[in-house]
């Protein structure tokens, strides 16, 4: 039997970092368990190669149940199964969400996580290359970068938002969001730069720091209502490992809701439908899954400039030898927020511009040259569930994220369609549009405009609020993180958020891991 002071969950955005920063103590013995394997394969670190990662073996792969919202579609929802999680296949984003959206989750009585609460811990993970300032920390574990080499059909898009007279934002992460421009990315001289980049690799040095890949945890153990361990099977057999101080859960919005409730903390109720003995009556974990989601505004280019050539061995020339070109793109290189209901507290609406085809998550794109403007619900209203399919553990969870049952949400994403077809209108795009690919020129009605968003909406790949932090009914874990009437035990990724923030939430859950492992230290000092 394994034994350590800290057994973290999950090697993604939030568990890297706690686990990291756990072991920057030489007193505490720190175990980090994987489901998969090291981020050995060369084509993580390639940005433009994100998409590639798709169904493979460093993907869990999962799929929702038929949505309504979606013409009762089947929707894909990559998750990171590798070091680094989701941090590892992303298209490496770098946005935080509105301070709004923070404050928020502080007025539900989650005490310490305003905006100017969380913002120290935003600048603890980041070396922002633009420098230090107010909104900004350098020496931190992630890189934040300029684009290498921004596609002309990227500064195109921004100069066609400003054009029809939307503001230029040239940060997107100093308090204000609305307007447009091109995005800063987690990478590092043109490579990808995740949270097993950032994070692991110098913990991995470390004599009290171990890391099992190719272990994922089947059952927290309990010894009443403390977590003593975990049951995790690894090289095909189950095995044991017990914790002297806690357990952390940051298997992310999917993994972690299921793992609590395969270990009996969850809605009794369900938990009896799989003849799983309750541990604790906790009836929101799983509830109120949320994602965001775009929809796609394709156009033929007539300019062989887009990413369709990334491919060329010019363009592997250019990244071996001096990491510009093709291959440095994270494929959603400029975007912009916008706000449309004045009352709203946040805006509602975020665009991704893909200097390439990117419909149905690029697995079908039509020949030659092609741009995408994705348009983003990032207010997002709807919300689902996670349920047990089984008690398998092996068995790939139940997701249902109500994708556009509410009609506000339908309501953004038809305003997006049309504002991303006034964009690619612009004069700017004149030297490089060709004939509108989707809709299409000839869908113009509003009826007709919904059915297409619920034939090719898909989700942003964020998914959040399955174990929320709160004091109500629903809530799973305290302001602290500890699930509510366990001790020893703390959920620490997206799925605490209560509620989505408005952007892309990746550098979101690594501030949520530093803060965690913060308190963690904190409350094991007392």
């Amino acid at each position: 039997m394994r034994e350590a002071d800290y057994i973290i969950i999950g090697a993604g955005s939030a568990g890297a970092a706690v686990a990291a920063r756990l072991s920057e103590d030489p007193r505490s013995a720190v175990l980090l368990l994987e489901a998969g394997g090291p981020d050995s394969d060369s084509t993580i670190h390639v940005p433009a190669r994100f998409s590639d990662l798709f169904h493979s073996e460093v993907d869990w792969d999962y799929e929702t149940v038929p949505q309504p919202g979606l013409n009762g579609r089947r929707e894909y929802v990559p998750r990171g199964k590798v070091y680094g999680g989701t941090s590892s296949i992303n298209a490496m984003v770098y946005q935080r969400g509105h301070p709004s959206d923070y404050d928020g989750w502080a007025e539900k009585g989650n005490n310490g996580w305003t905006y100017r609460d969380v913002l120290p811990w935003f600048k603890k993970m980041q070396h922002q290359e633009r420098g230090e300032s107010q909104h900004h920390g350098i020496g931190g574990p992630i890189n934040v970068a300029d684009l290498q080499d921004p596609n002309p059909l990227s500064r195109a898009f921004v100069a066609g938002a400003l054009e029809l007279g939307y503001a230029p934002r040239a940060d997107f992460n100093a308090g204000e969001q609305e307007g447009f421009g091109l995005y800063q990315v987690t990478q590092k001289r043109g490579q990808r730069h995740s949270s097993a980049v950032g994070y692991l690799r110098a913990a991995l040095q470390r004599p009290n720091f171990s890391a099992l890949p190719y272990a994922q945890a089947t059952r927290l153990c309990m010894d009443g209502e403390r977590c003593s361990g975990v049951e995790f099977w690894h090289e095909g057999q189950r095995k044991t490992a017990r914790a002297r101080r806690e357990v952390i859960v940051c298997g992310g919005a999917i993994n972690s809701p299921q793992l609590l409730l395969l270990s009996g903390i969850g809605s009794a109720a369900q938990l009896a439908r799989h003849s799983i003995p309750v541990v604790a009556d906790l009836p929101g974990v799983g509830q109120g899954l949320t994602d965001h989601m775009q929809v796609p505004v394709a156009y033929h280019c007539n300019a062989p400039i887009s990413l369709v050539g990334k491919n060329a061995p010019e363009q592997q020339r250019l990244y071996e030898k001096e990491r510009v070109g093709m291959l440095t793109s994270n494929l959603g290189e400029a975007g912009g927020f916008l706000r449309l209901d004045p009352h709203s507290s946040a805006p509602e609406l975020q665009y991704h511009f893909g200097p390439d085809w990117f419909i149905r998550h690029g697995f079908d794109p039509p020949p030659g040259h092609g741009f995408t403007i994705l348009a983003g619900l990032v207010g997002t209203k709807s919300a689902g569930k996670l349920e047990l399919a089984s008690a398998d553990p092996f068995a790939a969870p139940l997701i249902d994220f109500d994708c556009l049952s509410h009609d506000d949400d339908v309501r953004v994403l038809l305003a997006g369609v049309k504002l991303a077809r006034q964009i690619a209108g612009a004069s700017a795009f004149d030297a490089y549009r060709g004939d509108e690919f989707l809709p299409g020129a000839q869908v113009i009605a509003d009826a007709e405009l919904i059915h297409f968003i619920r034939e090719f909406a898909t989700t942003i790949y964020h998914p959040a609020c399955t174990c929320k932090m709160g004091d109500d009914r629903l809530a799973v874990v305290d302001e602290r993180l500890r699930v509510h009437g366990m001790e020893g035990l703390r959920v620490a990724d997206a799925s605490i958020m209560p509620r989505i923030i408005n952007a892309n939430t990746n550098a979101p859950c690594i501030m949520i891991g530093e803060k965690a492992a913060d308190m963690i230290r904190e409350d094991n000092r007392r």
